[in-house]
């Protein structure tokens, strides 16, 4: 007999369908089998195991396509196990982890160790992205064939640019010919060195150095430019700048193979809102001000910005406790990544529910060319999430993650993913 479960009664929201509307889910040996009214009523599936999902949302598992999961070499931060344990709380049933851990994701021996380590202790499916340059030194590439044979879902030094225009020109040239997108962390190093907040008056009054949106504009810019001129599909990580945004909007009405994400805690909080030197409020790039947390949402309405992400970076307390100034930068988002994203953009009439799930999950899904993700239609892996639009709560430690470093602990959120499945496998419910 098949290993069946049926999700009954729930408001299936399927983007990639078009379809919002009460059905119930059949999955069956891991992979969705239908989708349709009434399924609870046959008689063929009678005693069939079921979750019950009236009065909430069934959509396709989130998608987030920049975690840093800290494994190996900062596993005092983070794991494999904690991470993805983060991830399924707050619905993401997918995550592409960053190659900047210790040491870089940069070599196929590298890429096996982390699989095999995610098959072992993961909860959620796990993609990894490796390294655009030798130890993200910015120097010279790495091998991409190589990476992709071994498993390497795409290309980011992210944590770090990819400075040198003509290294980049050729990552996009290499990375095209074997369908690898590369995602970029936008940052003119000359225009940052030394800020730890945006530049503007808040980091003034606080006396404490700022980087101006200019520094990633700049270097977005410049990725524009050479997507264009190869033809190499670029990604562009963490959008937080109005300018960026338009020059992202302008590179697509021309056709330039360009993406482009933004996390929650740039479209949902400013500079002017870091309570004193609270180094849980920093991250890279910084919070900036009211006018480009406007035009962030205005990309995420229109489709300038594809995605949601998170770039999930978790920090100890220790490292935290340094302040403003002298603190890592980074955030944890996996646990409240949808709940704000309801709370901030779906109640604030920004993006319908349909919108909210195509930029966390089918677009994504899309970008990164999983086929089986992203979707409830038959066939599809059967990676689901109950969503309870109108459960309110405060987020607070203890997280699942190991770490605590969130500007959204003790904020009030209005929406929350109750039961998280992978494969037709419960692995979250609260």
């Amino acid at each position: 007999m098949a290993e069946r479960l049926l999700v009954a009664g729930g408001l299936v929201i399927d983007p990639r369908r078009k379809l919002e509307a009460v059905r119930d889910v059949l999955i069956e040996n891991g992979k969705i089998k239908d989708a349709a009214a009434g399924l609870a009523k046959k008689a063929g599936l009678k005693g069939t195991p079921t979750l019950d999902a009236k009065g909430l949302w069934v959509i396709p598992g989130l998608v987030d396509m920049h975690v840093h999961l800290r494994e190996p070499g900062r596993e005092g931060d983070e794991t494999i196990a904690t991470g993805t344990a983060a991830a399924a709380a707050g619905g993401v049933t997918t995550v592409l982890a960053m190659a900047n851990t210790e040491p870089v994701t940069d070599s196929p021996s590298q890429l096996a160790f982390l699989r095999a380590k995610a098959a072992r202790d993961a909860q959620v499916n796990v993609l990894f992205a490796a390294a655009v340059t030798a130890g993200q030194r910015g120097e010279r590439l790495t091998e991409f064939a190589r990476l992709k044979a071994a498993g390497a879902a795409a290309l980011s030094d992210d944590g770090r640019p990819v400075m040198s225009a003509g290294l980049m020109r050729r990552a996009l040239e290499y990375a095209k010919d074997l369908g690898l997108l590369v995602i970029d962390h936008c940052e003119d190093l000359t225009l940052s060195a030394g800020a730890c907040v945006h530049e503007g008056a808040p980091a003034l009054r606080k006396g404490l150095k700022g980087a101006p949106g200019a520094a990633e504009t700049v270097q977005v810019l410049r990725d524009v430019a050479l997507a264009e001129l190869t033809g190499g599909r670029v990604h562009l990580a963490h959008l937080s700048a109005a300018a960026s945004v338009e020059a992202v909007r302008r590179a697509k009405r021309r056709g330039v193979p360009v993406s482009a994400e933004a996390c929650p805690h740039h479209f949902a909080l400013t500079d002017g809102m870091i309570p004193d030197l609270d180094a849980n409020w920093k991250m890279n790039p910084p919070l900036r001000g009211g006018e480009d947390r406007a035009a962030l949402r205005e990309g995420l309405a229109d489709g300038t910005i594809d995605a949601i992400a998170t770039d999930h970076a978790p920090h100890g307390c220790g490292a935290k406790a340094q302040g403003l100034d002298l603190a890592p930068f980074g955030v944890i988002g996996l646990e409240t990544s949808l709940a704000v994203a309801l709370t901030e953009l779906v109640r604030g009439k920004v993006l319908s529910r349909r919108a909210l799930v195509e930029r966390m999950s089918s677009a994504p899904a899309a970008l990164l060319g999983l086929k089986g993700k992203g979707t409830l239609a038959p066939g599809a892996d059967a990676d689901l999430v109950l969503v309870d639009p109108g459960a309110s709560w405060t987020p607070a430690p203890p997280f699942r993650s190991k770490s605590r470093n969130t500007p959204f602990a003790g904020r009030p959120l209005k929406g929350r993913a109750v039961k998280t499945l992978v494969a037709g496998r419960v692995v979250h419910a609260l």
